[in-house]
Formats: structure tokens, C-alpha cells, sequence
């Protein structure tokens, strides 16, 4: 006779190793337990000075195989301002727009501090590398560096510089199991006024928990060929590629 399956001392612990979300915590009294409490007040220490995280550019040309960047702000001018305002987030600071030359480009790759700069250091590089990697043939323009920049700045930007698509990568606002979140948003014919659903977007781009950079830059690169083709952006643009056997991440079957 087949001896009967053990019980387990905790019986969502296999639950908690596929997942980041706090789940089974326990109780102690009316409270959590003290290792619970700890890691929550931790993680919430990350997020915040996610937040308050300056963005850092010194050697980030040099991160990037030394290609050329260019320096932007927004007029949302200092941490503060910017999360009181986040329309300031979206235009450029007086003057900038002289920095960004017209030279027949077809896409702009900008880095936004955004709500996590802690996202942009950890991860914007080795995206961008792997971008590149899988652009022959498109004309890049000098990687933007924007500080204090919300997803809108982009529109600016990229009429600036005449390009036909821009792509904002910039740190998405933490959570308490992600302070590190990277996104990808592209805009067809960036100007300003366009809306959000005239973008699409790659989100949580963070290995090893989230998206990795192989993943998200097939993607991104899926859609920016497919912009061209189709001269849009936004709702009317769908991620039809089918996933291969096993669901690779990043590529999605078409609803």
C-alpha cells in the first residue's frame, strides 16, 4: 500500500518560490511575524529611494559600446517639482531643444530617469546594447539622456531631432517587489500632443525577475520594424507574433 503524501510544515511554500508577491506571511498575535514586517519595511525602503535616486550619466556613452549621447532636462528642474508636476516632466527645459540637431535619423533611443532611476542604471545599458545589436541598417540617432523625464518627453524630443519613431526606455514607478522596472515606450511621428494610446509599450524589463533583455529587445525591435512598415503607433499596433513551443517570454500570440 502506497504510503500517503507527507504534509508540509508550511503548505505554500512551493507557491512562494514561483512568485515575488507576498503570500502565506503567517501571523503573530494580531500582527505579522518580525522576519515579514522586516522584509516588507525593507522593500519599501527600495522603493523609495528608488524614487529619490539621482540619474547618473557619467560613462554611460562608454556603457554603450561609446556611442554618442546628448544631455536633456525637463522643466520639471528639480526632484521635488517633478513629482508635483507632471506635466513639467514632459517638455523640455528652455533651451535644451538647441542641443538636438536634425541629421535624417530614423529613431531616437532616449533614457528617462523617470520614477526609478535605480531602474535606468541596472538595466538601460545592456537593453540598448542589445537593441543595437538587432538594428542593422536603421539610422540611430545620439542616445538622449533625459533627467527628470516623464514618458511625454519623448514627443518633444523626437520632433526635435526629426526622427520618424522615438523610443523612451525609463524607470517605471517602483513597487514593493520591483524598485528596478524598466519600460519601452515608442511613439510613431513624435510630437507634441500625441496621446498615450498612440504608444506602445514593453514593461518590466528586469532580469532575472522580470523580462530579460533578449526578450524585450526582440519585442521592441518587432515593433519598431512593424511602425515603419504601418507608419503608426498605439492601439491600432498589436504584438502578432506567436509564440514558439514553451512560451518564450516576450513573444505573444495575437489576441
Amino acid at each position: 500500500m502506497a504510503e500517503p503524501p507527507a504534509i508540509s510544515a508550511d503548505p505554500v511554500a512551493r507557491l512562494r518560490s514561483l512568485t515575488q508577491a507576498r503570500i502565506g506571511l503567517g501571523r503573530a498575535g494580531q500582527a505579522l511575524p518580525t522576519g515579514a514586517m522586516l522584509d516588507f519595511q525593507l522593500a519599501h525602503a527600495r522603493a523609495r529611494d528608488a524614487v529619490a535616486a539621482r540619474f547618473e550619466t557619467d560613462g554611460f556613452s562608454d556603457a554603450i559600446g561609446g556611442r554618442a549621447v546628448i544631455e536633456v532636462a525637463s522643466r520639471a528642474g528639480d526632484p521635488a517639482t517633478y513629482l508635483q508636476r507632471p506635466d513639467l516632466g514632459r517638455c523640455l527645459a528652455e533651451g535644451y531643444a538647441a542641443r538636438l540637431v536634425p541629421a535624417g535619423d530614423e529613431v531616437a533611443f532616449i533614457v528617462g530617469d523617470g520614477l526609478s532611476a535605480t531602474a535606468v542604471h541596472a538595466h538601460a545599458a545592456a537593453l540598448l546594447l542589445a537593441l543595437f545589436d538587432r538594428l542593422p541598417g536603421w539610422r540611430i540617432a545620439p542616445v538622449v539622456l533625459a533627467r527628470h523625464a516623464r514618458v511625454a518627453l519623448g514627443d518633444d524630443i523626437g520632433a526635435a531631432l526629426g526622427v520618424d519613431l522615438a523610443v523612451m526606455l525609463i524607470g517605471e514607478r517602483p513597487g514593493l517587489s520591483a524598485p528596478d522596472s524598466l519600460g519601452a515606450y515608442l511613439t510613431w511621428a513624435p510630437r507634441p500632443g500625441r496621446q498615450d494610446s498612440e504608444r506602445n509599450c514593453v514593461s518590466n524589463i528586469r532580469p532575472p525577475h522580470g523580462l530579460g533583455y533578449a526578450a524585450a529587445a526582440d519585442a521592441i525591435v518587432w515593433l519598431m520594424t512593424e511602425a515603419r512598415v504601418r507608419k503608426l503607433t498605439g492601439v491600432a499596433l498589436k504584438d502578432a507574433r506567436i509564440a514558439p513551443e514553451g512560451g518564450a517570454p516576450g513573444a505573444i500570440a495575437a489576441p
